[in-house]
């Protein structure tokens, strides 16, 4: 999954270079994704009225169906 939302971003951004994803799984079993990018870049992966992000998680969500988890999303500029 982390490679999928590398992947998007970075197609999306004027420095993929600086596209970095961690991640951690909480006590409930949900993944929780950090998204680092440019701070000039954080408009563009959140979008107008944050309909980019949205899509993203639209994606991440029916990824990880198939893998039976829970996914979040957090940008971090």
């Amino acid at each position: 999954m982390e490679e999928v939302l590398t992947y998007l971003v970075r197609a999306l951004v004027d420095e993929p270079d600086a596209v970095s994803v961690k991640s951690f799984e909480e006590d409930d079993g949900t993944v929780v994704l950090e998204l680092y990018v440019a701070e000039d870049d954080a408009g563009k992966v959140i979008g107008r009225g944050g309909r980019t992000a949205q899509a993203l998680r639209t994606v991440l969500k029916a990824c990880s169906v198939k893998h039976g988890r829970r996914v979040v999303i957090e940008v971090m500029a």
